[in-house]
């Protein structure tokens, strides 16, 4: 047990778990309860809804998987990585005003709220129905995380979780600085990194990567998955949804820009010049722990390594509050019980958050050794079924459920298709095409003889 490194991260959990308890004593009751525990009542300043989507962007992959791929390939992975660079301006440009000002006008709490008013249609809503660095055993971390989580975002709901974002995207930009110098100081400076990483393979300075597999053309579609695509992300869609007004908007697309792209080129510097400072590390999602244990002091080590910490714990109680909103009001309320009393829904809202915790807390036992894979795979297949549906549903009029639907069903389809049977199809990654198949599937399905545009004044 590594106390001096436990204790940090001790620290940083009861933290979050304080501002759970503190944020639960000023959710509303009343009508606005289900707006103001699932989106903070769409008060989010500029800082806060930056944070809030740098954190929840910012996940997993990026501070472990991220940078233990950057570790395998080299530079030509940071290359790769800083398409993200564009990734909270792109969304909060095309999702914009309208998008917060529709979810105002039909008084959505969810996207699949926004999808059913959109396209007058429910089929379209009931389609999207610690061990490396503490020394405890996995499962044992996961259940102190896992139990961390559910108290703060089941007892303030989505203002804790934008608050506790907003701290854990701070840790995660000074935990950045403080790896990136210790390991380039570990590694004897940049020059002296550079020459052991051309005299291991000269390829991990190359911009295609230590196995040459980094072509310019997957690379350049690697933008569509991290960049364009992230609107369609339900987790990152629904905070256009919750800031104040457009002054917010503006502050947040500058500081979100800066802080992404300073995590991202940090963290997946470190991981490749963490290869000079501890070669021939063989589970890529070990490198920035084992590196932050080595190149730092164990205390120091225990608040740097809350910056991945933060990463995780930012994006699950975004997916958790997003699943139990969408099972209380995307299916309980709009079809179940549409009446359903006030006092009911929140015992019913606090309940799913936990259910649905526990659930994936028993299924994340066992986990995948590069945890970027999964990631980024589940990035793809929501990319494929959202984009459209949001972007041509806001903008674009003659658009109908004929067509959303046409475009879930073929995006989805397409994509699983495609990575099980002709993954990086031409070289590009498999996400590109279903997006173009989805974006076919969607103009097709909203000219189909006899179906009405949408007429709604958006």
């Amino acid at each position: 047990m590594n106390w001096d490194v436990i204790l940090p991260l001790a620290f940083f959990l009861i933290s979050v778990f304080l501002v759970g308890i503190y944020t639960s004593r000023h959710i509303k009751s009343g009508q606005s309860f289900l707006q103001d525990y699932f989106l903070a009542g769409r008060e989010l300043g500029g800082f806060v809804l930056a944070m809030t989507m740098v954190a929840t962007y910012g996940s997993a992959s990026s501070f472990i998987g991220g940078p233990g791929a950057a570790y395998q390939l080299g530079l030509g992975w940071v290359l790769l990585a800083m398409a993200q660079l564009v990734t909270g301006y792109f969304t909060l440009s095309v999702l914009g005003k309208k998008f917060a000002i529709v979810a105002r006008k039909i008084n959505a709490v969810t996207l699949i709220d926004f999808l059913k008013a959109r396209y007058e249609s429910k089929w379209v809503g009931g389609g999207r129905l610690i061990e490396s660095f503490t020394g405890v055993s996995y499962t044992t971390a996961l259940f102190i995380f896992s139990a961390s989580v559910l108290v703060y975002v089941i007892a303030g709901g989505f203002r804790a979780v934008v608050i506790t974002d907003a701290i854990q995207g701070v840790v995660m930009l000074i935990g950045t600085v403080i790896i990136l110098v210790g390991t380039i100081m570990a590694g004897g400076g940049i020059e002296n990194i550079m020459s052991e990483l051309r005299a291991e393979n000269p390829n991990l300075i190359s911009p295609y990567g230590s196995d040459q597999s980094l072509t310019p053309l997957y690379v350049s579609s690697f933008w569509i998955l991290v960049g364009v695509g992230v609107v369609g992300l339900p987790q990152i869609s629904v905070r256009a949804m919750s800031y104040r007004n457009a002054k917010a908007m503006h502050r947040a697309m500058i500081i979100g820009t800066f802080v992404v792209g300073f995590i991202m080129l940090g963290m997946h510097l470190a991981g490749v010049f963490g290869r000079v400072v501890l070669p021939g590390i063989e589970v890529p999602d070990k490198v920035m722990p084992l590196l932050a244990l080595e190149v730092l002091p164990g205390w120091l080590a225990g608040i740097v390594l809350a910056a991945p910490l933060a990463a995780v714990m930012s994006t699950v109680d975004s997916v958790l509050l997003l699943v139990s909103s969408a099972i209380i009001k995307d299916v309980y309320i709009n079809y179940i019980k549409p009446d359903a009393e006030e006092q009911f829904v929140k015992k019913l809202s606090f309940g799913i958050t936990a259910v649905v915790g526990l659930s994936v807390f028993a299924m994340a036992i066992n986990p995948p050794d590069l945890l970027i894979w999964l990631n980024l795979f589940a990035f793809g297949g929501l990319e494929a079924a959202f984009i459209w549906p949001i972007v041509l549903g806001l903008y674009w009029k003659r658009g109908n459920a004929n067509g959303a639907i046409a475009s879930l069903i073929v995006g989805v389809g397409s994509y699983m298709f495609l990575h099980l049977n002709y993954p990086n199809l031409w070289g590009m990654h498999t996400v590109v095409l279903p997006i173009g198949l989805s974006l076919i599937a969607y103009i097709v399905g909203s000219f189909t003889k006899g179906v009405r545009p949408h007429t709604n004044t958006f």
